[in-house]
C-alpha cells in the first residue's frame, strides 16, 4: 500500500511539473475580449510570459518575442521568474521522491530507513513550495485581468479575458498539492510502529542462535545437548531428572 501511494505521488507530481512548464510556455495568459457593439472579429491577441501572438482574419497566426521586459505589466514580469523557480523546485521534489521510494534500488539497508523517510518528507515540502510559488503569479495575473475587465476606465479594446494558461496553472498547482499530501500520508505510515513480533531480534531473551526459544535448565545453565544452539525448541529439565543425575 505504501509503495502504491509513493508511485501515485510520483505520477501526480510529474503531471504537475508538465502542467507548470506548459502553463509558463504557452502564450495564452491574457486573451483579447470580444465585447462591445462590433460583432465582427477581425483580430485575436494572445499575451504570454515570453511572447504575444496575433491571429488576423485569413492570415496565419504570427508570434513575436517581447523586445524588452519593460513593456510587460508587473504581474507578468513577476510571473516569469516565479514560474521558472516553481518548475525547478517541482523537478527537484520529483527527483527526491523517486530516490526515497521503496522501489528505489539505492539505500535499501535498514539503517537508511530514517534517512529515506526524511528525504520523502523533504520532497513533500518542496511540492508544497512549488505549489505556492506557482499559485501566486497565476492568481495575480487572473486578478489583474478581472480588475481591468470590469474597470470603466479601461477602453473595450484594451480589455482582456483569462487565457488557457491560467487554468492549466491552477490545475498544475492542484496536482502538486495532491502529490505533497500523498507523500505526507506515506511518510506518516512509515513512522507508525510495526507489530511487536517484528522487532524481536536474535538473543533478545528468546534464543541464542537463531531460534525463538531458550534452552536452559532450571538452574539457569545452558543445555549441553545442543537443542538450544540453533533449533528453536526449548527443553526444560525436571527436578526428578536432576535428582537421579547425582545418584
Amino acid at each position: 500500500m505504501k509503495a502504491k501511494l509513493e508511485m501515485t505521488a510520483a505520477a501526480v507530481g510529474f503531471l504537475g511539473l508538465v502542467g507548470l512548464v506548459t502553463s509558463a510556455a504557452a502564450p495564452m495568459w491574457r486573451v483579447s475580449a470580444f465585447i462591445g457593439a462590433n460583432l465582427i472579429v477581425m483580430e485575436v491577441l494572445w499575451e504570454g510570459l515570453w511572447m504575444n501572438c496575433y491571429n488576423q482574419a485569413e492570415v496565419r497566426m504570427q508570434c513575436k518575442l517581447y523586445d524588452s521586459m519593460l513593456i510587460l505589466p508587473r504581474e507578468l514580469k513577476a510571473a516569469r521568474g516565479l514560474m521558472v523557480v516553481a518548475a525547478v523546485v517541482a523537478a527537484l521534489a520529483l527527483l527526491l521522491a523517486a530516490l526515497s521510494t521503496r522501489a528505489a534500488t539505492c539505500c535499501r539497508a535498514p539503517e537508511h530507513a530514517r534517512a529515506k523517510n526524511a528525504t520523502l518528507a523533504s520532497a513533500a515540502a518542496l511540492y508544497l513550495l512549488s505549489c505556492l510559488l506557482a499559485l501566486v503569479p497565476v492568481c495575480w495575473v487572473a486578478h489583474g485581468v478581472i480588475r481591468e475587465f470590469y474597470s470603466p476606465l479601461v477602453v473595450e479594446s484594451r480589455k482582456r479575458e483569462l487565457g488557457a494558461s491560467i487554468f492549466v496553472g491552477w490545475a498544475a498547482c492542484g496536482l502538486l498539492l495532491v502529490a505533497a499530501v500523498l507523500l505526507l500520508v506515506s511518510c506518516r505510515r512509515r513512522t507508525h510502529p510495526e507489530p511487536r513480533g517484528s522487532y524481536l531480534k536474535d538473543g533478545d531473551g528468546l534464543g541464542g542462535g537463531g531460534g525463538g526459544f531458550s534452552d536452559k535448565d532450571g538452574d539457569g545453565s545452558d543445555d549441553k545437548d545442543g537443542y538450544g544452539s540453533g533449533g528453536g525448541f526449548s527443553r526444560t529439565s525436571s527436578s526428578f531428572y536432576k535428582y537421579h543425575e547425582y545418584v
